[in-house]
């Protein structure tokens, strides 16, 4: 690497004169032991501001679906997501799964109440999702159904077989076009598609259509 560029400038031309040598002063045109600290104060600044663009933004929180202007479902959102939640409207957040999963937010319940939106948490077990969870599920949905809402697990498994069925059973959304907004999320495994199958059955409806095609078929 070359060594930084400088100048000799001679100072003191009278003693020069007398033959004392030349004194010098030399300047440094780059000074790499300032620059370099500089550099990584900007990067830390930046990397600052995007951190900060993304927590302001629910549509940054992982695999983050919207369905319409009132129901949204996601994985799990950071602390400082559930202020954009706010910030953006939601008023309700329905949490699916267990508080204990590696990525969950220590009292989340307190943190979301605190920032005024209700809060339900209504914990599914994976392996054995239930017709009754569904069931408490749509109470909630059905008390206040215009309320803004959230509906999340961990990496929005649950939440979007739950929001899927609730789109098909009462929002009348036709059911390949829910179907295929879950797919876009994950496509149900057994055992989340036989539940998905029994609650259809029980609300008189049949998982079939022209355009449903699931794995089994």
């Amino acid at each position: 690497m070359n060594s930084p560029t400088a100048f000799a400038c001679p100072v003191g031309a009278a003693s020069a004169a007398k033959g004392d040598a030349s004194e010098t002063m030399r300047i440094n045109l780059q000074s790499p032991a300032r620059s370099i600290p500089l550099a990584l104060f900007a990067l830390a600044l930046l990397a600052a501001s995007m951190n900060a663009l993304g927590a302001s933004d629910p549509a940054k929180i992982i695999n983050y679906r919207e369905y319409s202007s009132t129901l949204a479902s996601a994985g799990q959102p950071e602390r400082g997501q559930f202020k954009a939640l706010r910030a953006a409207g939601f008023e309700r957040v329905i949490f699916l799964a267990f508080t204990d999963h590696d990525e969950s937010v220590a009292n989340e319940d307190r943190v979301v109440t605190e920032l005024g939106m209700e809060y339900v948490q209504i914990p599914v077990v994976w392996e054995q999702p239930t017709r009754a969870d569904f069931a408490a599920f749509t109470a909630v949905m059905q008390q206040e159904p215009g309320r803004k809402t959230l509906v999340h697990c961990q990496v929005n498994y649950r939440a979007s077989a739950f929001v899927f069925l609730y789109r098909v059973l009462f929002d009348d959304v036709p059911m390949d076009q829910a179907k295929e907004a879950m797919e876009s999320v994950w496509v149900p495994n057994d055992t989340w598609r036989a539940f998905i199958f029994s609650v259809l059955e029980a609300n008189g409806r049949s998982p079939h259509c022209d355009l449903c095609l699931w794995d089994e078929d």
